[in-house]
């Protein structure tokens, strides 16, 4: 009876396999199907431009189509909630940036855990932010700037995508930095801001590169530092804030990849070594430098070092959040 009875659970097992039942599959066995890859932003934007190009490639490397599906609201947190909650196969994932896999979670009273409820799986790329000004605002350099600040202070406008942007929230950390005050002024997004600056309606911003490449090339705003470690490929003359005299101030917008926790580790390793296949990729590369996004150090690429990367921002950020009493409804 115990024989026939192994082998009727043997025989379920075996059809529950084949049938592609979650959580029975092997991981040895995965993708046998589409993988759907959440993206928490409006399409055509940076994240979801990303999203498709490693999309593409990582779909070759594992033999399964991916399709990326836009599910927007709340800074990303609606889009990364679905995520969350979803089965751990490895067939839903998310591809999100510091806004909504970290900011969120100091911003919103979420209903899931945004740094033990998914898993990353690596680091995609990142996009450093840079310090504008209006080209009649007096200062040439770093320098210059925060010592006219101090001269000024409360008087400057810094124009800001929403209070609790990233832009925002960089402008907070500057100001503890430097000892400086100024006002923020929220906008309907960068671009609006930056035509006001063109404009000389507002004095500075600190927002992500990609939004002031063209016009610092064309002479319109003047560029003052990136706050990264390396400069800009796109603007190699734009000194760090390291080299221009504020080291250690860094920001950057950054793109990543999660999976729902209890997803099993084969697959994890599976999709991580994809993704490190993808970003290897010189066209992928060239593609990403077009968008202003640099890839990701390969160190990151590493699903731990991504984790532990992913809660030193939370450490840094959601400190300047509650300091600065920043609430979102």
């Amino acid at each position: 009876m115990r024989f026939e009875r192994r082998k009727f659970l043997h025989m379920a097992t075996a059809a529950l396999t084949a049938a592609g039942w979650p959580g029975v599959a092997g991981a040895a066995d995965y993708p046998t199907r589409t993988i759907s890859v959440v993206v928490p932003f409006a399409a055509g934007g940076a994240t979801d431009v990303l999203a498709r190009v490693v999309a593409e490639s990582v779909s070759k490397s594992l033999g399964q189509t991916i399709i990326v599906e836009n599910v927007t609201g709340a800074a990303g947190s609606i889009g990364v909630a679905r995520v969350a909650r979803a089965v751990g196969d490895g067939y839903t994932l998310s591809i999100g940036t510091l806004t909504s896999h970290v900011l969120t979670g100091g911003l919103y009273k979420l209903d899931f855990d945004a740094l033990n409820d998914l898993i990353p799986i690596a680091e995609l790329a990142y996009e450093p932010l840079m310090i504008c000004v209006k080209n009649a605002l007096p200062v040439r350099n770093l320098q210059e700037l925060i010592a006219w600040l101090k001269a000024n202070p409360g008087k400057a406008s810094v124009g800001i995508p929403g209070g609790g942007s990233t832009g925002n929230l960089a402008g907070i950390a500057f100001q503890n930095m430097t000892s400086t005050t100024f006002q923020f002024v929220p906008y309907r997004g960068d671009a609006p801001a930056v035509q006001d600056m063109m404009a000389g309606q507002i004095d500075m911003m600190i927002e992500p590169s990609s939004n002031f490449t063209a016009q610092v090339q064309a002479g319109t705003i003047r560029a003052i530092a990136v706050p990264a470690k390396t400069r800009l490929f796109s603007l190699p003359d734009v000194p760090t804030t390291d080299e221009a005299g504020l080291p250690g101030y860094y920001a950057s917008i950054w793109f990543g990849m999660w999976a729902p926790k209890n997803t099993p580790k084969d697959v994890l390793t599976k999709l991580n070594s994809a993704v490190i296949t993808a970003l290897a990729d010189n066209n992928v590369r060239s593609r990403l430098n077009k968008l202003g996004q640099q890839v990701a150090a390969r160190e990151l690429q590493d699903s731990a070092a991504f984790a532990a990367f992913q809660k030193s921002e939370a450490d840094k950020w959601w400190p300047i959040i509650k300091a600065a009493n920043i609430k979102v409804d």
